[in-house]
């Protein structure tokens, strides 16, 4: 008799499928309630920071240079207080194989599925990270399928999503292109276990380390050019892994002064799985539609723990309006001869407006680029906004409403950010600790947990849990 293929069945046999495709036993860090071993499961990719560097070095990954935006700092200037406005840098990660930092992680999965003799490897993303996977495992000799959330039930598709299908295709994947809803991961999963390939998920500890190399690049390149560590590094956060690795990566450096800056596009009011919203929206990552559910309950993931955790290293968390990241997407272009994609120019639009805050002689790094195809370009983004009926305005970018319309900045003075509270993104992810996990009694053990997992202290976790009444 075959095996049962229903919704329910195949996700009931999820932490079977992912340890047979991980090859990792995630339940050998649980604890018996909230906590579990984040640092035991780092370790267990079985690869130091240099390794990882070599590992990368073999297939062209990392290396990538930093630029001064010297036009772009003086812009900044004109419209920061007097001794304000700090020199504002980027590092072009667009210089990686597939074009964007995920080749990083991408390199990391590859090499450890090729080690431990799988045949193929999958996942699921329409992001930048397919186009890695794909590239990389066309390197390693190894087969790749890419499960892309693509289209709404009329059959539209979003110019970036559908140009990053025909990059993954370009490297030789397989790309399934599904309309948004669960069944993303359901196919997801029955993919997993029909070809028994490697999980080269997002949020696998192989991914996260992989990354650990640009934080620890970075701070290297600053040493050497600048005889110091960047005083701020400004973070495109969706998922978390992107801001967690980083972070983790300076802190190997010792770079522990540097603040770390997460910054989304603000698409508040849309919902990311709706069939009816999905077109709505002009950013399919980088977005609070992701780095709000992601940072208040990480382990939603592909994988049963994540090791994204942005609230382990976050210091500031700051939103910026669509408008604004499409203008400074240009303003690269035109005034620093970069033409990159719209992902890293959210926190390039953060950054433009931080650098305002800082004294001339500090220095506000943007932490990555992305590469620009004809769908990534902003041109063919706001033409399909406008065919589904978003208004493209040129004013005040705080009077922008996600769904209805895109405000441009009418110049760069309205360019602005929005600061998340922290605070309150924490208390959720404590509440959603104790939701998720059904406890009503947490332990020294949970309570040391809840403080590292939230990069804050016994007071502010044990008032959080008053309120929710919970005994520790």
């Amino acid at each position: 008799m075959g095996k049962d293929m229903s919704y329910e069945a195949v996700m009931g046999r999820n932490s079977e499928i992912m340890k047979k495709a991980i090859g990792m036993d995630y339940n050998e860090f649980e604890t018996d309630g909230i906590a579990f071993d984040y640092e035991r499961m780092m370790r267990e990719t079985g690869y130091s920071l240099q390794e990882i560097e070599k590992i990368q070095n073999e297939t062209g990954v990392g290396h990538t240079p930093i630029y001064e935006l010297r036009n772009l700092t003086k812009l900044a200037r004109k419209f920061a207080p007097e001794g304000k406005g700090a020199r504002i840098f980027v590092k072009d990660e667009a210089a990686n194989p597939s074009g964007s930092f995920k080749a990083r992680r991408a390199a990391t999965s590859c090499y450890h599925a090729k080690k431990l003799g799988y045949k193929g490897v999958i996942a699921a993303t329409s992001g930048n990270y397919g186009a890695a996977v794909a590239s990389q495992a066309a390197m390693r000799g190894l087969k790749c399928i890419v499960v892309q959330e693509c289209y709404d039930s009329q059959g539209k598709g979003q110019p970036e999503i559908i140009e990053k299908a025909r990059k993954c295709e370009a490297y030789g994947s397989e790309v399934v292109q599904l309309t948004v809803g669960p069944e993303l991961f359901y196919t997801f999963l029955v993919l997993l276990e029909d070809t028994g390939y490697f999980n080269a998920s997002l949020y696998t500890p192989f991914a996260i380390a992989g990354i650990e190399t640009l934080g620890y690049e970075l701070s290297m390149q600053f040493r050497e050019m600048e005889d110091r560590d960047p005083d701020v590094v400004v973070v495109t956060n969706a998922g978390g892994g992107n801001l967690t690795g980083t972070a983790r990566g300076l802190i190997k450096a010792g770079a522990t002064e540097t603040e770390v800056i997460g910054a989304s596009v603000d698409l508040s009011g849309l919902h990311m799985a709706s069939d009816t919203q999905f077109n709505r929206k002009s950013f399919t990552t980088g977005h609070t539609g992701f780095g709000i559910p992601f940072a208040t309950w990480p382990d939603r993931s592909d994988v049963p723990r994540s090791a994204g955790r942005p609230l382990r290293y976050m210091d500031r968390y700051v939103t910026v309006n669509q408008g604004s990241v499409f203008y400074m997407t240009e303003a690269l272009a035109q005034l620093e001869g970069l033409e990159r994609g719209p992902a890293g120019s959210t926190s390039l639009a953060a950054a433009f407006k931080i650098a305002q805050e800082l004294d001339q002689d500090q220095i506000v790094v943007v932490q990555e680029t992305e590469y620009t195809g004809a769908g990534k370009h902003i041109m063919p983004q706001l033409t399909f906004a406008k065919e589904n009926g978003i208004k493209i305005l040129i004013g005040d970018p705080k009077k922008e409403v996600p769904g209805e319309n895109i405000i441009l900045p009418k110049d760069p003075s309205y360019i602005s950010i929005q600061d998340i509270d922290l605070n309150k993104t924490k208390k959720s992810y404590i509440r959603n600790c104790i939701k998720n996990n059904r406890v009503d009694k947490i332990s020294e053990e949970d309570l040391k947990f809840l403080v590292e997992d939230t990069k804050s202290n016994r007071k502010f976790v044990k008032e959080v849990l008053n309120e929710l009444k919970i005994d520790y």
